[in-house]
């Protein structure tokens, strides 16, 4: 915020603020407005200076400020201020304390700023990164940050390790199938962050909510449904001509549906479930997509594929 602000009130005409402006001889930087206040110094609106520029200089502040353009609450936090200024286009803003009183005005160099900052933990939060300390910390301090992200995934990479042991006996006996088994997880990896990705920025501009997570949940499952089945034919066309079995064409086909499908469930779901825990989205939400798609994807190609086979 910026304390070094101009306001006027409501009953000075448009004469009285130019001849103030100009014994001023300078503006505070980045300043398109006025702010308006009462006698009790409580936020009333603003005054655009292309407003006070262009009118007769008799007529009052009242008629010619936007008393439309709300201030903004001192403990907004910054991501909200940041929505704010993007939906109404904003250069400038009051700052008000809950009392109404104006505290001091905020800008968009300031808006930027935020942008900027919630941009890169964007970019490296996925991976357990921190945009300050992991680039100016030494590597004692940064070591255990992402030690610790390295050794929860290596967690889910035992559960999916665990998954391909329980069919070792159709694995052995199907050797096929271990080389089809990271198309399967892949796949489903892909489609599921996809749209884990889309739902995690659309929380972040606050264009998801529960009034219309069942139609985005409904438009991922239509989605998936068609990649599903195209990808499935294709890739199990591909299989069944490569290695002479239609079955096996068949079985990874059907698995990589249920795959696709699986993941555009988890990934659509999976933010707001990690949110109400207080866990950001960001950091947890790769990991944990990963591991559901992996364990699913060899669970439902192996299972049918043990299934299919006899063995």
């Amino acid at each position: 915020m910026n304390t070094d602000t101009i306001t006027v009130r409501p009953r000075h005409t448009a004469d009285v603020v130019l001849r103030y402006l100009r014994l001023r001889k300078e503006l505070p930087a980045t300043t398109d407005a006025l702010i308006v206040v009462n006698d009790s110094d409580e936020y009333v609106g603003m005054l655009p200076l292309t407003h006070l520029l262009t009118s007769d200089p008799s007529v009052n502040v009242r008629e010619i400020m936007n008393a439309e353009r709300d201030a903004i609450v001192a403990d907004t936090p910054a991501h909200m201020v940041a929505r704010i200024f993007s939906e109404q286009d904003l250069v400038s803003a009051a700052v008000v304390g809950h009392d109404s009183v104006v505290i001091s005005r905020i800008t968009i160099d300031d808006v930027v700023d935020v942008i900027i900052e919630e941009a890169e933990e964007a970019v490296l939060a996925p991976a357990g990164l921190d945009a300050d300390d992991d680039t100016f910390a030494n590597a004692r301090d940064t070591f255990p940050r992402r030690a610790t992200w390295l050794g929860i995934n290596l967690i889910t990479a035992f559960l999916a390790s665990a998954m391909i042991n329980i069919f070792e006996g159709t694995i052995e006996k199907v050797v096929t199938l271990a080389v089809l088994m990271p198309i399967v997880a892949s796949m489903g990896g892909i489609a599921g962050t996809q749209t884990l990705t889309l739902v995690i920025r659309g929380m972040a501009l606050g264009h998801v909510a529960r009034g219309n997570l069942r139609w985005l949940l409904n438009r991922e499952f239509k989605v998936a449904c068609l990649n599903g089945v195209f990808w499935a034919a294709l890739v199990g066309i591909a299989a069944t001509w490569v290695f002479e079995d239609h079955m096996l064409g068949v079985v990874l086909g059907v698995a990589m549906i249920v795959n696709i499908l699986t993941a555009a469930f988890t990934g659509t779901l999976l933010p707001g479930l990690l949110r109400r825990f207080g866990i950001d989205p960001a950091i947890a939400g790769g990991v944990i997509l990963t591991t559901f798609t992996d364990v699913t994807g060899f669970f439902a190609f192996l299972g049918l594929a043990t299934w299919v086979y006899g063995t």
